[in-house]
């Protein structure tokens, strides 16, 4: 699918599909942040609800706030902007049981679909055209233990697993785990800075003494908008 396609997505979508919901928190056009995907024009699906608390959490309106809409009715929404990266994200998207095959429907839609994720819900059942990207918690977000090490075995060469550093012990922790699991030989290992917490000087100098093989993410959204503001 090409920026400038305005034919109907949900065409070929079977009509019983369409009828399936989800609880979505917000639909928005904006530049991709994170990830290998970082500043493509992107519509992002984030859905309602975690199952999880981290310390850092930005998006904890993303909690209690949504409303149910139906798979026709997202997908439209997303049609309307023209592009062809889609982002699912929450919240968890993976607490609700209906995500994979909307990730699925996005994926025959013709997108390129990526899933944020936050490591605890076992991802084999995600279509594998999808990119995966899986938030390994560090101790420092207070969700250290709630990582499903399920997911390392899900990996893809496309996927990429994530760990957001707070301090000097969560990066010793995500290095250790990083060659213990040799994340790096499976897929694309990120390193983001927690953005009041941990300078990115100060990381990327750890990265370079170790030669660890991550890649150092800023989240670029906070940089381009304030840190603060939604809906980017």
């Amino acid at each position: 699918m090409e920026s400038g396609d305005t034919g109907a997505l949900t065409s070929s979508a079977p009509t019983k599909a369409l009828e399936l919901s989800l609880q979505i928190n917000e639909i928005f056009y904006s530049i991709q942040g994170e990830s290998d995907l970082m500043g493509w024009p992107t519509v992002f699906v984030r859905t309602m609800g975690c199952n999880i608390r981290c310390t850092y959490c930005d998006t904890k309106y993303s909690y209690y706030e949504g409303k149910r809409l139906t798979f026709g009715e997202i997908l439209n929404k997303i049609h309307s902007h023209r592009v062809k990266h889609v982002c699912v994200t929450g919240g968890e998207p993976m607490a609700q049981p209906r995500t994979p095959s909307f990730l699925k429907m996005l994926c025959d839609s013709g997108y390129v679909v990526s899933l944020e994720t936050n490591g605890y819900y076992d991802t084999k059942t995600v279509d594998p055209r999808v990119i995966k990207i899986i938030d390994i918690k560090t101790p420092d977000s207070g969700e250290g233990k709630s990582f499903n090490f399920k997911n390392i075995e899900a990996l893809l060469p496309h996927d990429q697993v994530k760990f957001v550093i707070c301090s000097d012990g969560d990066y010793q922790w995500a290095k250790e785990l990083i060659l213990e699991k040799s994340l790096h030989e499976k897929c694309t290992v990120l390193m983001s800075p927690e953005f009041d917490g941990m300078p990115p000087k100060k990381l990327a100098e750890k990265i370079l003494s170790d030669s660890l093989p991550t890649r150092l993410q800023l989240q670029l959204h906070k940089y381009i908008w304030s840190p603060h503001q939604r809906g980017v």
